[in-house]
């Protein structure tokens, strides 16, 4: 399917640049070349696609549903879904995180939102279909979706409400429920479609610097970090590889398309694919930025318990990931 792409980039290094093959600057170029095209290419077509069902299922709308209706436990499941169609990353899900909260939706299940929203995305899913193909990438969907929802359930059972700020609790006590019936849009397909286009290349310009650099670096290191160099430290025989790739992950921050294309050049390099989205997972979903947005509706401790529980379910994903790939 991408045959074409790679040719034109041989035709570039090899044929235009007269780069000879196997020389460390003529394969992280290629590289490079390889997959800023498809990456993009693939990109396009997923966020146009994912465009058209958030036309039909805005924010707000969804955000009202889930406060209305107590699906016996469903709603976590569908507050993690809705982080699947949401394209942001840890930090611009979080004024969506406090709007679920004013909305009075329960907060375990604006923490499913919270845990899926940047990991499982359009972004995500076109970049692990160009990367990894689609059995990982349907894997990696339904692991995303799965740690939302479980990392939700298991919140909900501390009754962690309490750890809330004292704005949040104000927020609450003062919130009136709309009880406005649900009216869907009536606009024609047709006349969405430029509206959806037009997000489409909003969204595009807003990552495309993180894509291309994610991309660069991946590129070096594919070009230039000998084969084995990091599996001698994150073997699968290395029990504490997960862990250490997650908890190495938590004090950097980039969204998924910064990090995906450095993802794969590790696991070319012979890191197992489980300790690889593991220490993706850690970087995407867990940050120190996030936490001092955080600060404003959760009290340190609630913050703790927070990353602590979606840690503990990155790494157990990663060990699965290990086990099944």
């Amino acid at each position: 399917m991408f045959d074409w792409i790679q040719h034109l980039a041989d035709w570039v290094v090899y044929d235009t640049l007269h780069l000879i093959k196997g020389q460390h600057l003529a394969e992280a170029l290629n590289f490079f070349i390889y997959d800023s095209i498809k990456i993009l290419l693939l990109l396009f077509v997923i966020i146009f696609f994912m465009g058209i069902i958030n036309s039909y299922f805005p924010i707000e709308k969804v955000r009202n549903f889930l406060s209305r209706n107590k699906l016996f436990g469903f709603e976590y499941l569908m507050a993690s879904l809705f982080g699947v169609v949401t394209p942001f990353c840890s930090c611009s899900s979080v004024p969506l995180f406090i709007g679920f909260v004013r909305g009075g939706i329960p907060l375990g299940v604006t923490f499913a939102f919270l845990v899926t929203s940047p990991l499982v995305n359009e972004v995500a899913i076109g970049l692990f279909l160009g990367l990894f193909g689609v059995k990982i990438t349907v894997i990696y969907v339904i692991s995303g979706v799965l740690l939302g929802l479980i990392s939700g359930l298991i919140l909900s059972r501390f009754k962690l409400e309490r750890f809330l700020t004292p704005w949040v609790k104000e927020v609450l006590a003062s919130a009136e429920r709309d009880e406005e019936a649900f009216v869907a849009e009536k606009t024609p397909f047709i006349k969405r479609l430029p509206i959806i286009w037009d997000e489409v290349l909003k969204i595009v310009k807003g990552i495309i610097i993180y894509v291309l650099i994610g991309i660069a670096i991946g590129g070096l290191m594919h070009g230039y970090i000998p084969h084995g160099f990091f599996e001698q430290y994150m073997s699968k025989n290395n029990f504490f590889a997960v862990p250490l790739a997650t908890i190495l992950a938590v004090p950097m921050y980039s969204n998924a398309s910064g990090i995906l294309p450095v993802v794969q050049v590790l696991v070319s390099k012979g890191i197992p694919i489980g300790t690889a989205i593991a220490f993706m997972m850690g970087v995407v979903g867990l940050s120190f930025p996030e936490a001092m947005l955080l600060k404003k509706v959760m009290t340190f401790k609630l913050i703790g318990i927070f990353f602590g529980v979606v840690t503990l379910c990155i790494i157990i994903s990663g060990y699965v990931f290990n086990i099944i790939l």
